[in-house]
């Protein structure tokens, strides 16, 4: 016995050296590194002009440890050790942490999270678009007190565009909760209600989408069975439409826009897409799978394929950027989320580079003394990073089982695992052996602790990086809802409507620097009135 773990130790020892042999960290200045930051904060100013234009990006699932692993992800794709790499959104001058916990639960769900970003008021799991009086599955709950009004709401009162854009399907929790009140998040087709036999009159969240929110000018996504009837098939898989009520929204939502005399376009590949011509379109509905979109590394990039995140970001910037009153426009990295949940982590951190990717193109097409731009998540998850790993080390490989830290059962461990999920796979001898196994392949679940077919959300807080006017109210470790206020607050709209007498045409004239001068000033003035007035009575 003694002798075959002796062996086994040896071998992991063997595979480990000849998989992951150690680098030299490359040379730093850190003094100037620090010095180069600290200038760049001394000199930071505030934008305190209204938000014309409001992007919200919100990475699902995209916690500090996943955004930690895809920066590493990231600079070891481009031949560097990893750690040093910046994320274009990390470079963002305003930061703070968002406390996810819904009205009702510790770890949220995406329903609840969402709704709060949206709407500035934090409420009950599984909620989309009502307030805390409202409890999962509760139609008769659905009254016109209880609604809540969302950030796309509020834009679309003042006159602005708005638009929805994710690799979700679009009515799924996240996207759903821009537009839809829903006392369920799974209440997507008008079928569900029926096979759930839910009493009431509730609309689903397609049939919303359409019929009550016909004035998004662009909405892109997945999902196209939830618009389409069960007599129908999909002509890319061959999958049934999932509406019993006998409606096609697709052919509705032509008819809402005709009669709007807008210039509209349906599509549901990469061709189609292409050939919108925004300075011709005025609204457009993408539906590009049946379900989901694809993960980006399965991604078909051909003409019958369908288009990358920064590309449905570019095409919708440049619609809703046409109405000169502004617009705001909600981009979701939906599969971010739904990496985590099956424990492929390479996937996951593939998906934050994607939507690295539409971030950088929205700041490209946008004015950023006239654009807020807001890149968090809506919770985290159970993904963590460890087991002491040399610097450079591949963020998908082993972490060092037998330096510092050596595993109990002498066996190799990856760098990154997951407290639950579908990655525990214990075998009667105990945990599985992963000597010689690719971990860094697409399709490699990560071990995880406590066996669960999804993996769990985490309930850590989850960053906030914000650029553009009134960007600096990004700040601190706040409530999730507070970003819902930050938004309105900033466009002048909802809560804040009346709140619009802080224009200003310096947009730097916040800054501290600025503020002495000007107190310094005022002293001068208020000195020689003084003078002035002490002659006077003289």
């Amino acid at each position: 016995m003694a002798y075959r773990t002796l062996t086994s130790f040896l071998l992991v020892c063997v595979s480990y050296s000849l998989c992951q042999g150690r680098i030299d960290p490359p040379e730093t200045d850190w003094d100037k590194l620090a010095t180069d930051s600290l200038n760049k904060a001394l000199k930071q100013t505030y934008n305190t002009n209204l938000a014309k234009n409001i992007i919200l990006f919100i990475g699902d699932g995209m916690g500090v440890s996943t955004v930690t692993a895809a920066r590493i992800y990231k600079g070891q794709k481009q031949g560097h050790p990893g750690e040093e790499t910046i994320l274009k959104f990390e470079e963002f001058p305003h930061v703070a942490l968002s406390k996810t916990y819904g009205n009702d639960r510790q770890v949220p769900d995406s329903a609840q999270t969402a709704t709060a970003l949206m709407s500035g008021y934090k409420t009950n799991f599984y909620i989309v678009g009502f307030n805390d009086k409202v409890t999962e599955g509760n139609c008769s709950a659905e009254t016109e007190e209880n609604k809540l009004k969302s950030i796309l709401h509020h834009f679309n009162d003042a006159g602005r565009s708005t638009g929805v854009v994710t690799t979700a399907r679009l009515t799924h929790a996240t996207p759903a909760s821009s537009y839809a009140n829903s006392a369920n998040r799974d209440w997507e087709y008008d079928a569900i209600l029926r096979e759930t036999n839910v009493a009431g009159n509730c609309k689903d969240i397609a049939y919303q989408l359409v019929y009550d929110n016909s004035y998004i000018q662009v909405a892109m996504g997945g999902g196209r069975t939830r618009f389409l009837p069960n007599t129908t098939t999909d002509t890319e898989d061959g999958s049934k439409g999932k509406r019993t009520d006998g409606l096609n929204l697709v052919s509705e939502w032509q008819k809402k826009q005709n009669e709007k005399g807008r210039r509209n376009q349906y599509v549901t590949n990469k061709l189609e897409f292409e050939r919108i011509d925004p300075a011709t379109t005025d609204s457009v509905l993408g539906l590009f799978e049946s379900s989901h979109m694809q993960y980006e590394v399965d991604r078909n990039k051909a003409n019958d394929g369908e288009p990358s995140l920064e590309e449905m970001t570019e095409k919708a910037i440049k619609i809703l950027k046409k109405n000169t009153k502004g617009f705001f426009l909600l981009v979701e990295g939906g599969r971010i989320d739904h990496g985590h949940h099956d424990n492929t982590a390479k996937r996951a951190l593939e998906e934050v580079l994607t939507f690295e990717n539409a971030v950088r193109k929205a700041i490209k097409l946008t004015n950023q003394e006239e654009t807020l731009i807001i890149v968090t998540a809506d919770h985290s998850h159970v993904f963590s990073i460890g087991g002491y790993p040399y610097r450079g080390n591949d963020i998908l490989g082993l972490a060092n089982p037998l330096l510092y830290e050596p595993s109990l059962d002498k066996l190799p461990y990856t760098t990154i695992s997951y407290g639950n999920g579908p990655g525990m796979n214990y075998t009667i001898v105990g945990r599985e052996n992963i000597t010689g196994v690719d971990t860094t392949s697409d399709n490699y679940v990560q071990q995880s602790a406590v066996p669960v077919a999804s993996e769990s959300h985490g309930g850590e807080d989850v960053p906030i990086f914000a650029m553009g006017p009134m960007s600096h109210l990004i700040h601190g470790v706040q409530e999730q809802h507070y970003v819902g206020h930050v938004m309105q607050f900033a466009a002048c709209v909802g809560k804040y409507s009346n709140n619009c007498d802080r224009k200003v045409t310096n947009p730097h004239s916040a800054s501290s620097a600025n503020e002495i001068q000007f107190s310094f000033l005022r002293m001068i003035i208020y000195g020689i009135l003084g003078v002035i007035h002490s002659m006077c009575l003289f």
